[in-house]
């Protein structure tokens, strides 16, 4: 496997016995180290009871069970094509959604990028325990802090709105990890939003790639891929274009206003407007069941734990994927809820970036 290696590894063993275990080091198919944390499989019903039962979808690939997934504790930077999880970087942004796949299942088997199953497990385990990260929300400082602060690779002052408002990757107190300890992941809450795999809107449909097979080596996510599922109220995945899935609909006039769950889009956008809504406000439409697997992949709000103040932005007309987290310019719009479909898979923006993780 990747991570195993014939001689005394004395990065991880110090990374592991500074952290109890909760981060650890895997290496690549070129032998560069990036420091992981370790995420314990979990059932869903030890989070809320509205997410049904059974092992939560993270932990499922390939129809096959895991004991546990690894994060990568640091924003992506890419040295030689492969991306890296390391402190003190400048996050890698600016790439489209396919060259960071790329950068990632670059690495080996098991590498891939970061799913939206994986970050749903997050967002949900941090609400769950009551604490919700903050981070760089406003040019290098925390909105909510705003004596919480870190570096910035462009030179400026945190606070200072020119440049470029990224900052070095861990850089952040505790208060960015998603624990709010020096082991936990950093910057799920702002810096760059982070592009998410096995997720997509088209014309307002969701779909998904089953469980978290986005993760599995080789997954296709292509546009054309048939391993895109489509959602019904009763939670089965179907094709694509199955008579009424489940879709965001807009509440206001040609895709405005806020996204609605719903069966049909009767308000679409023209390719330039979108709707959005603080994400623990979004509701489903009249007489549309909400199914579980909505709740425990984070694309709908779970009312029993706590939640920050994230945003969803959506656009209901051509292929939209995923960015989540939020940016450096977010404020409270951004958190480890916050959910941003709006974009083509072609987009590349200083404020998106991603994060590597790894399954066995």
């Amino acid at each position: 496997m990747p991570f195993t290696i014939s001689v005394p590894d004395v990065l991880r063993q110090s990374v592991e016995a500074a952290t109890g275990g909760r981060n650890t080091v895997l290496y690549d198919d070129k032998g560069f180290p990036s420091v992981m944390h370790v995420i314990p499989k979990f059932q869903v019903q030890d989070i809320d009871a509205s997410l049904g039962t059974g092992v939560h979808p993270a932990f499922v690939v390939g129809g096959v069970e895991t004991s546990e997934i690894f994060v990568a504790r640091y924003l992506a930077s890419i040295h030689d094509s492969r991306a890296m999880s390391l402190p003190g970087y400048d996050p890698a942004a600016g790439i489209n959604f396919d060259t960071a796949v790329a950068r990632c299942s670059a690495k080996g088997p098991g590498w891939h990028l970061m799913t939206n199953a994986e970050w749903a497990a997050i967002a949900l385990w941090c609400s769950k325990n009551g604490f919700l990260p903050r981070g760089n929300t406003t040019w290098g400082k925390s909105h909510a802090n705003g004596w919480e602060s870190a570096s910035r690779p462009d030179g400026n002052l945190p606070g200072v709105s020119s440049g470029t408002g990224r900052t070095r990757t861990g850089k952040g107190p505790v208060g960015w990890n998603h624990d709010n300890s020096a082991s936990g992941i950093a910057d799920l809450c702002g810096n760059v939003w982070e592009w998410s795999a096995g997720l997509r809107l088209v014309d307002g449909e969701i779909q998904i790639l089953a469980n978290n097979d986005a993760a599995a080596t080789g997954a296709d996510l292509s546009p054309t891929s048939t391993a895109w599922r489509a959602i019904l109220q009763n939670g089965s995945l179907v094709a694509p274009g199955t008579a009424n899935t489940l879709k965001f609909d807009a509440t206001g006039v040609g895709g405005t206003g806020s996204p609605q769950l719903a069966t049909a889009i009767t308000s679409q956008s023209d390719g330039s407007s979108s709707a959005s809504q603080t994400f623990s406000a979004i509701t489903a439409a009249a007489g549309v069941t909400i199914p579980p697997i909505l709740k425990a992949l984070a694309l709908m709000p779970v009312a029993t734990t706590g939640m920050d103040g994230s945003r969803l932005y959506m656009r209901n007309l051509g292929e939209r994927m995923p960015i989540r987290g939020g940016s450096w310019g977010d404020g409270a719009s951004a958190g480890v809820w916050a959910l941003h479909a709006n974009s083509a898979r072609s987009n590349a923006n200083p404020g998106v970036g991603f994060r590597p993780a790894f399954v066995i």
